[in-house]
């Protein structure tokens, strides 16, 4: 369907960033790129525009922000507050709800009829560009259940672009475009181990390796850091894996047994400190990883999920990709050896006792 406010995530590309955000242009060309990516739509910039303007917000917007004026946590919180407010009680306009209804549909008739579980995840302007990262500023709803829920979770993404953080963010950085939000509605993924790896090392800038976060359950506890990852690094020019630590994963968030929203678990003791991911993942996350860093041409930071059930082979997810911002340069040296030079180009460096 042609809409007017919101495109599926097939059709996007890196060009629908300025109206449909970071995260969800990025996930149009991971699916362009043949990457294993939920399904789902995106809600563009001018919804929200006009909702902003159909309700006659941008008054009250304004007013609460200057108040706030100056960064004291106090008038931060009552900004946040009286937009918070008047945003989640103003109705949306017919025409966006209207197309947000018919995507929705979509969704339930690709699932057999059958109410999907989906998350709905802000995609402000320029969160996911290289130059500023907006990351963990806005908001995210997992596993949430029929349409009424969806539209209830756009709203709550829209207000979450004035959060006295976000708020207080956006006066720092000075004059600039007025805030605007994008919002991605992606089909849900039952994750039996989930986290985040980084196509380089992000400590030392070594493209050579890919560093690798991972935990039980759903990716909430490694992003939102409440769980200690089991920590791996894992070399693209050998496949081995170079480093490992395996942590005590003391709590999981899993799909609530009532079938809408999550829960927080704890691991039980057999698991608690078990290594999480198995020799077969390795595999599916370095292609992963190598296929979406030469997608994008530059290191990324990737979240994914092993569908609950599934084997290695088939069962990985990509639910998003953002460029790795203030990558350190590794240092340069003189290559002792043309082997060392060579094997310095491709990212690897030989032991002094290799012959």
């Amino acid at each position: 369907m042609a809409g007017t406010f919101t495109r599926a995530l097939a059709e996007l590309r890196r060009e629908d960033a300025p109206e449909y955000g970071g995260k969800s242009a990025n996930l149009g060309e991971l699916l362009a790129a043949g990457l294993a990516v939920p399904d789902g739509f995106a809600v563009g910039a001018d919804a929200f525009r006009a909702f902003v303007d159909e309700t006659g917000l941008a008054s009250t917007i304004e007013a609460a922000v200057a108040r706030a004026a100056g960064g004291d946590p106090d008038r931060l919180d009552a900004a946040a507050k009286t937009i918070s407010e008047s945003m989640r009680f103003a109705p949306l306009p017919d025409a966006v709800e209207a197309e947000v209804s018919a995507r929705h549909e979509e969704l339930v008739r690709a699932a057999g009829g059958a109410e999907p579980a989906v998350a709905v995840r802000s995609s402000a302007l320029g969160e996911d560009s290289a130059e500023a990262t907006f990351a963990g500023q806005q908001e995210s709803f997992l596993w949430l259940r029929g349409l009424d829920e969806v539209l209830d979770a756009v709203r709550d993404c829209w207000a979450s672009l004035y959060t006295p953080r976000a708020i207080g963010y956006r006066a720092r950085l000075g004059a600039g475009p007025e805030p605007a939000m994008g919002v991605t509605v992606q089909l849900m993924v039952d994750a039996e181990r989930s986290g985040v790896m980084f196509t380089c090392n992000p400590v030392s800038g070594d493209r050579s390796m890919v560093a690798v976060n991972a935990s039980w359950g759903l990716g909430i506890g490694v992003v939102g850091g409440e769980v200690t990852p089991d920590d791996y690094l894992v070399s693209k020019v050998t496949r081995e894996l170079v480093r490992k630590s395996v942590n005590a994963k003391e709590v999981e968030f899993v799909p609530d047994p009532r079938g809408r929203g999550t829960v927080r678990l704890e691991v039980p003791p057999d698991r608690r400190d078990a290594q999480c991911l198995d020799v077969e993942h390795f595999a599916p996350l370095l292609d992963a990883a190598q296929r979406v860093e030469a997608h994008f041409g530059a290191p990324q930071d990737v979240e994914w999920a092993f569908v609950r059930g599934a084997g290695a082979a088939d069962g990985l997810r990509i639910l998003q990709a953002r460029p790795v911002t203030a990558l350190p340069q590794r240092e340069v040296h003189a290559p002792a050896s043309a082997l060392e030079l060579v094997m310095s180009t491709f990212g690897a460096v030989p032991r002094k006792d290799a012959s």
